[in-house]
């Protein structure tokens, strides 16, 4: 997806914008970047559970059988690879070659928008820990995952070929290097010079519960009700004198509406798909704490919108606009929606 130039409101930053991305985005982000580098004669993305590791093939030359190529490994993580995110990658190489599937690449790249954790970058940096590392780790992370077919086990002439394999092979790209570079693509501008208009600071509370909130208000009201063993409201004006419902009660209220402006604010100007990843990242992040099993569940409301206010969204463009009451209103958001339960409700 490329971007259109939105022409006021502050700039959103590359690595943000990088963040944005789906895993596919990223792949073809990727090959346009490549598409700037000498010495390579063509591109290929095999795509798919079956491409034995291979994200994108930039082609050296391609006399075969031997042809000389470099392999980049995309992975888009909101957090730096770590080892055991990427164990079978490594794993997937060594076997393929073993068996002749493909040469060994000339260089082998994790390219993330994060890059590498430093735990990752160490090893790479010392190929002989790598390798040591890896056969510590096979088992656990590479026997049953190079292929659904066979269990891999490292031993005999495997073993052979991984202990005599050149593990210098693998190095990382940096993020700030790859928008450096791709300041000379012609689709720079489109991709990086996103602008968002500024959100309204005016979000309307209605006085009456609307139809919209149908949902979510009635399983608040379950939710008092667990609070305490003589709780038994059906309705909001039972617990309008209480001022311990009543507030939380108006403050949901609040944050879910000012969440609903900022749906409404994501869908005028970057269609739902970012709205609905800012829900999945709270969702992931509070689903824990509504599994828990706490029968005051009314204890649960507040400890999961404690944890979205907490939660800090870094891979979403709709960050720049989003502020805390938006996070606690998601959680309502997704109650309305079925996503989230705070009672059930056959109780």
């Amino acid at each position: 997806m490329h971007y259109d130039d939105l022409l006021i409101g502050p700039r959103i930053s590359d690595t943000t914008i990088l963040y944005s991305y789906d895993n596919k985005e990223w792949e073809v982000f990727i090959e346009e970047w490549l598409s700037l580098k000498k010495g390579y004669i063509e591109l290929e993305n095999p795509g798919g559970a079956g491409d034995k590791g291979r994200d994108v093939i930039a082609y050296i030359n391609k006399v075969k059988p031997n042809y000389k190529w470099d392999n980049y490994q995309c992975k888009h993580y909101i957090a730096p690879i770590k080892p055991s995110d990427v164990w079978d990658e490594f794993g997937k190489v060594i076997y393929y070659t073993y068996i002749k599937d493909f040469p060994v690449p000339e260089k082998y790249y994790f390219v993330a928008p994060k890059s590498t954790g430093v735990t990752l970058t160490d090893l790479i940096n010392n190929p002989d820990k790598l390798k040591k590392e890896l056969k510590k780790n096979w088992d656990n992370y590479c026997k049953n995952k190079i292929t659904s077919k066979t269990s891999i086990e490292l031993k005999g002439k495997l073993l052979t070929y991984f202990n005599k394999f050149d593990f210098s092979i693998f190095e990382r790209v940096l993020p700030k290097n790859l928008i450096e570079d791709y300041k000379n693509h012609e689709n720079y501008n489109s991709r990086f010079s996103m602008k968002l208009p500024s959100r309204s600071e005016e979000v309307t509370i209605p006085e009456e519960i609307q139809k919209n909130e149908l949902l979510y208000t009635n399983q608040l009201i379950k939710s008092y009700n667990t609070d305490k063993v003589e709780n038994n409201f059906t309705e909001i004006a039972q617990f309008n004198g209480i001022k311990k419902y009543n507030n939380h009660f108006n403050r949901a209220r609040e944050s879910f509406h000012n969440t609903e402006q900022l749906r409404q604010f994501s869908r005028d100007n970057l269609g739902e798909i970012y709205f609905t990843k800012f829900k999945k990242e709270i969702y992931t992040r509070v689903a824990n704490t509504v599994d828990e099993e706490d029968l005051n569940r009314f204890n649960i409301v507040k400890k999961v919108e404690k944890d979205a206010m907490d939660a800090t969204i870094e891979s979403n463009i709709l960050k720049s606009r989003c502020e805390i009451i938006d996070k606690k209103g998601i959680c309502h958001h997704l109650v309305n929606d079925g996503e989230l339960e705070w009672v059930e409700e056959d109780e």
